[in-house]
């Protein structure tokens, strides 16, 4: 599935099933700056391990959006080509999280920055619970648990999978609570050419301000050392620009593997298979690997244990058809890292399983857009083809879809860091 595209199987599908008019109902109107930025109460701990991408000053590649090929520059893209990119350049070494945020971790934030319940922020729908809908519900609500807890990972199995209804003014939040919070501690070690530091941080209840002021619907850094969400520019870095000039350009086609440009899908990674009632990776021998949806073969796929599967291959909060349903919704979102296939930098699962916001503001795709301000996304999702591992495939999206937030459920979250936020903890 193109997340990125116009027109997709998904919005129609759920257009012919619901009408516009609740999906595209208006967001939560009403809130003031200071929600969420009660600094008196204490947070969760949430641990986060990030990679080194250094080699400052790499040079870009250009791309065409969506075609099998990277270029010198874009004076060498075929003539005529429309909205050709340079991407990749990063003038500053960084971090970039090993991983996606999981569930687990975002339960954790959900529960330090509404502790009494009451969704302020709309940071939650009910389309992500279990109940609604039980083969991608992450997060269940409780109104009536006690402060701190009204949010909790649905079941055992989605714990370490990525968290993926997320829209980047959510992503932005995360990144001022971990930017407002507190360092415990920071360690740093090497895994042969790869260099992780592994923070322990207390997230901070404060997330309107901080690395990203959300009083500005464009909000941009406002700090050159902090917890970020990645710019598009650092995210291909980590996932495909290889300092040792292997590939195309010392570019990789893929997060996991160099490929051959040109080829189409016949050099992507082998696709994942899943335990289906745990959501595990089974074949993690088979390398390169990714969580996507190969051609002619079935999507990697699993529904919680608890769930009948009766049930999850039917029970859906959009109204759909079992015969629909099971068409436009394949793909699962894998246990995170279990894939192992690094990219140059040592992250995993950039490559599939869930498609992940950057900060980089992009103008709409056609015309005005009525003031939303759109963002770039990268990464590929379990149900979608090889295609969109591509460097190429600089998909966006409105930064607050409210759409996709009621039916979309592989987009994910990875932190980046800049700078030394120790330093300022």
């Amino acid at each position: 599935m193109n997340v990125v595209s116009s027109r997709t199987r998904l919005a129609t599908a759920v257009v012919a099933a619901c009408g516009l008019t609740a999906l595209l109902a208006a967001p939560v109107a009403g809130h003031t700056a200071a929600s969420g930025d009660d600094g008196s109460r204490p947070g969760e701990v949430i641990t986060l391990t990030t990679a080194r991408v250094g080699a400052p000053g790499n040079p870009p590649v250009a791309v065409v959006p969506f075609t099998d090929a990277v270029y010198a520059s874009c004076a060498d893209a075929p003539e005529g080509s429309r909205g050709c990119l340079t991407v990749g350049g990063v003038d500053h070494p960084y971090e970039i999280g090993q991983l996606e945020i999981t569930v687990g971790q975002w339960v954790a934030f959900l529960n330090t920055v509404d502790p009494e319940g009451r969704d302020r922020l709309a940071l939650y729908e009910d389309t992500e619970g279990s109940s609604a809908w039980p083969k991608y519900g992450q997060v269940d609500f409780d109104a009536d648990a006690r402060r701190g807890r009204h949010y909790s990972v649905a079941h055992p199995q989605w714990t370490d999978k990525p968290y993926g209804f997320a829209n980047f003014l959510e992503a932005a939040r995360l990144a001022n609570s971990l930017d407002n919070g507190r360092i415990l501690s920071k360690e740093t070690r090497t895994e042969g050419r790869f260099a992780y530091v592994t923070y322990k941080v207390r997230l901070s209840p404060r997330t309107e301000r901080g690395m990203y002021d959300l009083t500005r619907r464009n909000a941009t850094r406002t700090s050159d050392s902090g917890f970020v969400v990645p710019s598009q520019n650092e995210w291909i870095k980590a996932a495909y620009y290889d300092p040792s000039g292997g590939g195309t350009y010392s570019y990789w086609k893929y997060p996991t593997n160099p490929g051959v440009f040109g080829d189409g899908a016949a050099t992507a990674p082998s696709p994942t298979v899943l335990n289906p009632v745990t959501g595990d990776v089974t074949n993690a021998a088979t390398q390169p690997l990714a969580s996507y949806h190969a051609s002619g073969l079935p999507a990697p796929s699993w529904c919680p244990g608890q769930v009948p599967p009766s049930v999850c291959d039917t029970a859906n909060p959009i109204g759909l058809d079992p015969i629909t349903y099971a068409d436009v919704y394949e793909g699962s979102l894998a246990t995170v890292g279990q894939a192992r296939t690094t990219s140059p930098w040592g992250t995993l699962d950039q490559g599939g399983n869930a498609v992940e916001w950057t900060d980089t503001i992009t103008p709409p795709p056609a015309g005005p857009d009525a003031g939303r301000v759109w963002r770039r996304l990268h990464g590929g999702v379990s149900n979608a083809p090889a295609f969109q591992m591509w460097p190429s495939a600089v998909g966006l999206q409105p930064q607050d879809n409210v759409f996709y937030a009621h039916v979309y459920p592989w987009l994910g979250i990875r932190i980046g860091v800049i700078g030394n936020p120790a330093a300022r903890s």
